[in-house]
């Protein structure tokens, strides 16, 4: 695949001068690809045979665990089939695991782990959902999701049916299932599920889009949208779908990223959507499993343009140290990606996309994963965005549709500058984040669509010192997934951080709550807030390694 500038046209062109820019503007972030000496050997496939079914365009997601509790971080990949079948045949269509040895190269254990899937699989969840200390996957799909439970002993064991979470719905029957995330949605120290569902699709009713002599894939506007859906844990190894009785369902989208934070301070944990070419939704969690969509009232539905965007990747944390999570989601190529400032009551979400830069530097890229994580360890959370455009792009617009990552810094005063381009031009989809190497640093592994999956390891030398929490809940949920912690620093200032594994699009990072601590070896103060409402104080704490931290 080519990547000099003529072979990737006027956009390659501002790639080439965007990339200049980052070399200039920071030399603290930096970025190693150790792809090759990994052996992490995995090409997602999506079965496109020049039939243009739109399920080709969405795979696919990468999720990070530690499955064999090593203390290093594993790789599992969801992968496409064959269309319009939707059959798994043989390792090239498999969903893949593989463990990490602590030194640098991954073992593809698959077969031996049992989590090959089947169908057509989008999107990886991990947490713990049955609080026995060891992560679950949570696999979603077209027309089929699967729920794979750790048996402890490097196997998982298929409890889809025996769970309840086959994912037939009254109203959407089998549905596209893009994304997926756990959550403590009543806060009774189970993990709840959300599923995010795309639009309804079948392969033998598809009609086709543009002449014959330039087929293309169709605009979602061509496709009727799903409702999302909620499954409540009961605590048995079962879950009960309330997507209807929980407000959930009453809001019709095309929803592809999903990502969680209490926005409004009450001590519940609310879901973003990011939806496909319509207005995204917020669900306000009322408490009692019920949820309102407030997306238009809060500000969070539209960018001040007004019009929507083809929201794929979101992150929803506090990029600025104010203590209120903030919203930055990806789009398509003249939509520019959004930043949502999170200011509090009555109107709390403010577009600052174009204050911030984010706008200049993403305005003529489409992405789809994203994180937000502190890269240099400086106190302030930076950006990464995972590029490509669809595929006929060339013929649309005249752009190559591969497309660099990049890596957009924090300045500390409200906005992001160009930091660093990652990798060749590529069709990038998923992306996880999690630090593989245990060095202090946050690496990530992107998804490639029919190429090779690669691996970023954080070769920053900023100097700077680092703090990590995993926590252990106890009448919270066993990961503490929505538990708030905040870093007083020793020049008074605070970082808020809070534990989610669902990040960007299809995929699931680390449930570490990590942190930059600039210049301090040391701080005064790091304070927990558990999802149960308990508060515990680690007082001063030296820096510079991971904290376990039980809940009291």
């Amino acid at each position: 695949m080519k990547s000099s500038a003529a072979a990737l046209g006027g956009l390659g062109v501002a790639l080439l001068v965007w990339a200049a820019a980052a070399a200039t503007d920071s030399g603290l972030i930096r970025f190693q690809d150790a792809t090759a000496t990994s052996k992490i050997g995995f090409v997602l496939h999506n079965g496109a045979q020049g039939g243009y079914h739109q399920i080709e365009l969405m795979p696919g997601g990468v999720g990070v665990l530690d499955y064999d509790h090593d203390g290093c971080m594993d790789i599992y990949f969801t992968n496409g089939a064959e269309v319009p079948s939707l059959k798994k045949t043989g390792q090239e269509y498999s969903n893949r695991l593989f463990r990490n040895n602590c030194a640098g190269v991954f073992t593809d254990v698959t077969a031996r782990a049992g989590v090959a899937g089947e169908g057509y699989s989008m999107a990886a969840a991990v947490a713990d959902y049955d609080n026995d200390g060891y992560p679950d996957i949570f696999v979603a799909g077209v027309n089929r999701n699967i729920l794979y439970h750790n048996r402890r002993d490097g196997t998982f064991e298929d409890v889809t049916a025996k769970a309840g979470l086959t994912g037939v719905d009254a109203k959407s029957g089998k549905p596209w299932s893009i994304s997926a995330g756990w959550f403590d949605a009543d806060n009774d120290g189970r993990l709840d599920l959300f599923v995010s569902n795309y639009v309804a699709w079948n392969a033998a009713r598809e009609s086709p889009c543009g002449p014959p002599q330039a087929r293309q894939y169709c605009h979602p506007d061509n496709y009727a949208g799903l409702p999302n859906q909620f499954f409540h844990n009961n605590g048995d190894g079962t879950f009960t779908d309330m997507s209807v009785s929980s407000g959930i369902a009453a809001s019709v989208g095309k929803g592809m990223g999903v990502a969680f934070a209490d926005f409004n301070r009450d001590g519940l944990t609310d879901v973003f959507v990011a939806n496909d070419s319509m207005r995204n939704f917020l669900f306000q969690n009322l408490g009692g499993n019920k949820f309102r969509e407030v997306g238009l009232e809060t500000g969070a539905s539209f960018g001040d343009s007004g019009r929507p965007v083809a929201g794929m990747g979101v992150d929803f944390r506090d990029y600025n140290n104010d203590g209120l999570p903030d919203i930055v989601l990806t789009g398509m190529i003249n939509d520019s990606y959004l930043l949502f400032r999170n200011g509090g009551p009555p109107a709390y979400f403010e577009d600052r996309s174009v204050q911030a830069g984010l706008a200049r530097s993403t305005l003529q890229l489409t992405g789809w994963g994203m994180g937000m994580y502190d890269f240099d360890n400086d106190g302030f959370k930076d950006l990464f965005f995972a590029n490509s455009h669809f595929p006929a792009m060339e013929r649309l617009l005249g752009v190559a549709s591969p497309l660099q990552n990049i890596v957009l810094r924090n300045t500390g005063d409200g906005r992001f500058a160009p930091a660093a381009t990652l990798g060749p031009p590529a069709y990038y989809r998923g992306v996880a984040f999690a630090d593989f190497n245990r060095d202090g640093r946050v690496d990530m592994v992107v998804s490639s669509l029919n190429g090779d999956a690669r691996l970023y390891l954080n070769t920053s030398t900023s100097g700077r010192h680092w703090l990590a929490l995993r926590l252990k809940g106890k009448r919270s949920n066993s990961d503490g997934l929505g538990a708030e912690v905040t870093v007083t620093l020793p020049d008074g200032k605070h970082l808020f951080n809070h534990a989610t594994t669902s990040v960007g699009y299809a995929s699931s990072s680390e449930p570490l709550v990590r942190f930059g601590t600039a210049s301090f070896a040391t701080v005064p103060g790091v304070d927990v807030k558990w999802p149960s409402g308990a508060r515990q104080s680690l007082g001063t704490t030296r820096v510079d390694r991971v904290i376990d931290v039980a809940e009291p």
